[in-house]
């Protein structure tokens, strides 16, 4: 069975392209540039949310427990309490929800706070991800884009571009499309937490919003998709897990670099979802 040509199809759409799909029971792969180190941008908030539900597991935190978040001083971000004018208080299982169903900056900072990054990455050691470090926050990202810029947001300069330290991956959160896929199975597989947390976690994952990456190419009533997405300058990325009615499933992360500079890139956008379909066409057949 010959190989896709994921070359093409991610030059066609203006972009380099890096993939890998495993189906989550049988461990059948295939992978276009599966072990290179990328950025990840907010998927650094899918093994944030593994730690989350692990200390829960283990009584070192209250998942209930409510917490308030100051008007002032919350990171930046377009969606959740980052976009919230007023003092906010929910629980931190709550702010778990919103980092991932809406990518929240403000509450995944908190709960970076809270949890600890050097927690984040001695579990993921653990878990055999060698790969894949939590290395700054949300605001410590943008901070950085701020600074090595000279500006503030947008950036869409090729000069801007080619200083952000946030695009590259010894200097910031990073992950493999191996590494994202592999703990997309370890969620789905009941060996990431318990398996209460990994339901909640599978669930928290099923409710995220946006619908043109991953998901668009699986537009199907019977096809669930879930996932999270990663979004930087020049960087469109989505990691998550392809669920059939069969009963098979498929975890899958694309990670892509466009070529241009520009802000809005559907075809960007969408190629992430017609490779997660090329390669699930492949293991299924």
């Amino acid at each position: 069975m010959s190989t896709p040509d994921f070359d093409a199809l991610f030059r066609a759409a203006g972009v380099n392209g890096w993939l890998h799909a495993v189906d989550v029971d049988s461990g059948r792969e295939i992978g276009h540039g599966a072990d290179v180190p990328l950025p990840t941008a907010s998927m650094f908030k899918v093994p944030l949310l593994v730690e989350f539900c692990r200390q829960a597991d283990a009584g070192l935190l209250d998942p209930a427990g409510r917490m308030t978040v100051p008007a002032t001083g919350r990171s930046s971000g377009p969606t959740g309490i980052s976009a919230m004018l007023d003092e906010v208080t929910l629980s931190l299982r709550d702010m778990a929800y919103l980092m991932i169903a809406v990518s929240d900056n403000g509450s995944a900072d908190v709960l970076l706070a809270e949890v600890g990054r050097e927690a984040v990455n001695t579990m993921l050691a653990a878990l055999g991800l060698h790969g894949t470090r939590v290395l700054q926050s949300c605001q410590e990202f943008n901070d950085s884009m701020r600074d090595d810029a000279g500006h503030p947001w947008p950036f869409v300069d090729p000069d801007d571009i080619a200083r952000l330290s946030a695009l590259d991956p010894q200097r910031t959160n990073r992950s493999t499309p191996r590494e994202m896929a592999e703990l997309f199975g370890l969620i789905w597989r009941d060996e990431a937490a318990s398996a209460e947390s990994c339901a909640w976690m599978r669930a928290a994952l099923n409710k995220q919003v946006w619908p043109h990456r991953l998901a668009s190419g699986f537009p199907y009533d019977d096809v669930a998709v879930s996932g999270k997405t990663g979004t930087a300058p020049t960087l469109r990325t989505e990691s998550g897990v392809v669920e059939y009615p069969d009963g098979r499933r498929y975890a899958v992360a694309v990670f892509t670099r466009s070529f241009s500079t520009a802000l809005n890139q559907p075809r960007a956008d969408a190629v992430i979802g017609t490779a997660a379909r090329m390669a699930v066409d492949h293991l299924r057949k």
